[in-house]
């Protein structure tokens, strides 16, 4: 069985209790009244078990019965003690055991989170004691320890609480940190692979570049434009592009138009499906434009996934684009007929 607080707590708060009975059945001369003595010890026996133990596995709080148990236990006990004494004997060592003991079920109230019955029973222990055997003694027979180990009960669930709190931020802060850096992870791993690839395909055509430093002919001119585009594309199309993607920009470049592609995070967060559909409603809108200037776009926008704008070859040249084409593909699927 795995060691816990709330299990180490318990197994002090009974180990306390069974010393508290043993003191109070110590007896250096027979009480007057010795069975309400033992009544006294079985009543805070039962009562210490029953506030430790009841409803502990399944959260800190203490059940209301058993709080209200423990206000009871508190009241019963130190008068069933001092009427089976005689009056010469309340001050004795086992007679005022129940000091200790009605402190100790104070002291687990606190600990179970109900904290304005366990200082109702000192305020009940307080004016019981009073009663029975004067301030004065009862300050000096254990009544400060018992309210000193209540302050502490009470420091260290109010330190436990903050603790635990704050180890529940620091958790939230380490996932949302390890998330953050599995993700850059992902994002470089994914941009490697597109250079690799954008490499790959271009490579041979930048190579041809500079073995020839430059002096190209038309046709390879045209090749050098093309891969150049493809290793643009790589670096800046994010999660744009697929097959079908490619070769529709690549065929609007062939016929010579321009075709410039940004992913600002327009598909960050969609399922790889609903991605495919984009891209390939992308490629699509690609294969049947006849524009001169391409725009493609991936925004981050809560309805529009990818904006395409096609522009006239007028427009590159004058002060009012003309603009030909003006197509938004949506985040989620349209509706069906």
């Amino acid at each position: 069985m795995r060691l816990t607080v709330r299990i180490v707590a318990t197994v002090l708060a009974l180990i306390f209790s069974l010393y508290f009975a043993a003191r109070a059945l110590w007896w250096t001369s027979p009480p007057a009244r010795p069975i309400l003595m033992l009544l006294a010890v079985l009543i805070f026996l039962a009562t210490i078990t029953v506030i430790a133990v009841s409803g502990s596995s399944r959260r800190t709080l203490m059940p209301r019965w058993a709080a209200a148990a423990a206000l009871v236990a508190a009241i019963a006990i130190p008068e069933l003690t001092n009427l089976g004494l005689e009056p010469r004997s309340l001050r004795a060592p086992y007679a005022t055991w129940y000091i200790g003991s009605v402190g100790l079920i104070g002291v687990v109230c606190i600990v179970r989170r109900r904290p304005v019955v366990g200082w109702a029973v000192l305020g009940v222990l307080t004016v019981s004691s009073m009663a029975w055997i004067g301030l004065p003694d009862a300050l000096g027979l254990g009544l400060v320890g018992s309210a000193v180990w209540m302050v502490v009960a009470q420091l260290l669930v109010a330190f436990w609480g903050r603790a635990v709190r704050d180890t529940d931020r620091l958790a939230q802060i380490q996932q949302a940190a390890s998330a953050w850096q599995a993700t850059q992870i992902v994002r470089q791993r994914e941009r490697r692979e597109r250079v690799q690839y954008a490499l790959h395909v271009a490579g041979p055509s930048l190579s041809r570049v500079i073995e020839k430093r430059g002096n190209l002919s038309e046709g390879e001119r045209r090749t050098a434009h093309l891969a150049e585009g493809r290793l643009r594309d790589e670096i800046r199309g994010g999660e744009l592009l697929n097959e079908r993607a490619r070769e529709a920009i690549e065929r609007a470049r062939a016929r010579g138009a321009s075709v410039t592609v940004f992913d600002d995070g327009g598909l960050n967060g969609l399922d790889e499906s609903v991605k495919e559909r984009i891209r390939a409603e992308l490629a699509d809108v690609l294969a049947d434009s006849s524009s001169a200037r391409l725009i493609i776009r991936a925004p981050k926008d809560e309805r529009i996934a990818v904006t395409v704008v096609g522009r006239s070859a007028a427009g590159e040249s004058s002060d009012e684009d003309s603009v030909e084409l003006w197509r938004e593909i949506p985040r989620d699927a349209p509706p069906g007929p």
